[in-house]
């Protein structure tokens, strides 16, 4: 068997996905190992937003190769689309042909004809926080149970490697640890080490925190009103030396 195609010798690339980078960087090139290691043309990783329940919508947050412009704006719901179907099931899902099958409506190119794809769950500590998208090109042959197999293997990496960075970045901020502790004491059963958290959720947590923090040390409402304004001043002037520097 050619080494390109011996599965055994593509398991060897796994190595490579662990967390580098800010997770933006990391799960891009994630996406492009993960395409590398099934033969596929393009690859797209989604994530869920921050929400509750059956709220919750799934965004994209890294890509690799060719992809439909509406497929980068995509917001998926639960059951939406083919996304949405394997989010709500849990369950991978390999199709050929997408022309040929069941889910040829819900194509975002119609008219590629011989278009394999495969779409995984991708999840943290059993918990379901996104999908990992591979598709074929046009003439390509498709997809079969072994790259099936290896994306589900990839997606479990990709999980792990997002779970890493995030606690990395928790265990770098005492105040993020309180935060989200205390948070987690509120939830019965719930471990703030292992908790997937999506960072806009953090974010709250963090705001929400630093707003009673402030309270119960007597700070007055103006004085909790500057406080913010100088978060504003502080992130618009790093906004700008970021703009300067691309320039």
């Amino acid at each position: 068997m050619d080494k390109a195609h011996d599965p055994l010798v593509r398991l060897q690339d796994l190595r490579q996905f662990l967390a580098a980078g800010t997770l933006e960087e990391s799960l891009e090139q994630q996406a492009g190992m993960a395409a590398a290691l099934v033969g596929a043309a393009s690859c797209s990783i989604m994530l869920l937003n921050s929400g509750e329940g059956q709220g919750m919508r799934m965004s994209m947050y890294a890509r690799h190769g060719p992809l439909p412009d509406d497929a980068l704006a995509a917001s998926v719901a639960r059951g939406e689309g083919i996304a949405g179907r394997v989010l709500a099931s849990g369950e991978a899902l390999l199709i050929a042909d997408i022309e040929q099958s069941e889910f040829a409506p819900l194509a975002r190119r119609p008219g590629v004809t011989g278009g394999s794809l495969i779409c995984a769950p991708i999840r943290i500590d059993g918990r379901i926080v996104g999908v990992i998208n591979v598709a074929g090109a046009a003439g390509q042959s498709p997809f079969g149970e072994t790259e099936l197999r290896l994306l589900e293997v990839a997606a479990l990496f990709i999980g792990k490697s997002i779970q890493v960075q995030q606690l990395q970045h928790v265990l770098d901020s005492r105040f993020a640890q309180l935060a989200l502790l205390q948070e987690a004491q509120q939830k019965v059963g719930e471990s703030v080490r292992t908790a997937y958290r999506n960072p806009e959720d953090v974010a709250r947590i963090l705001a929400r925190s630093f707003f009673r923090e402030m309270t119960k040390a007597g700070f007055e409402s103006g004085q909790i009103v500057s406080a913010a304004s100088e978060l504003i001043g502080q992130l618009n002037q790093q906004m700008q030396n970021g703009g300067r520097r691309q320039a």
